[in-house]
């Protein structure tokens, strides 16, 4: 089986646009959500916006990681030719950096600077709800070739 190293799995995961973000419910089942993020300081950050409809910012991922932190994310390449097949999951822990709170070392706002170089859509409308910040533990992936 055909694995990445990490620095090929860190450049997929740069790189690609929306990520799967599994976290734990309250009775242990796994939840799973899209996400948009951004690599920073090689943490992966996903912030709460007002740009896609949701039912308010506090959303069930983020009492899912308040109670348990370990999460994982999953990015993926699927195409019709299964030679340029490739994934890359990171496991980790999980905290949330509520807005208006203390930001050591700036974390919170070199995620949103990053996330609205990424997303179009954030550089009019720059998320002000809470920061899904994942630390890595494992960074694996695979590729057909």
């Amino acid at each position: 089986m055909p694995s990445l190293d990490e620095r090929a799995c860190r450049e997929r995961l740069a790189a690609h646009p929306v990520a799967r973000l599994a976290t734990l419910r309250a009775d242990g089942t796994p939840r799973l959500v899209p996400i948009t993020y951004a690599l920073v300081d090689g943490l992966v950050c996903s912030a709460v916006d007002e740009v896609k409809p949701k039912r308010g910012p506090r959303l069930a991922r983020l009492a899912d990681v308040a109670r348990d932190p370990r999460a994982a994310v999953v990015v993926d390449e699927y195409a019709d030719d299964w030679a340029r097949l490739w994934w890359v999951r990171v496991d980790g822990t999980a905290a949330v950096h509520e807005a208006g709170a203390d930001d050591p070392g700036g974390l919170r706002e070199r995620a949103l600077d990053a996330l609205q170089a990424k997303y179009p859509p954030y550089r009019d409308a720059r998320p002000r709800g809470p920061l899904l910040v994942l630390t890595p533990t494992a960074i694996t992936g695979w590729a057909a070739r």
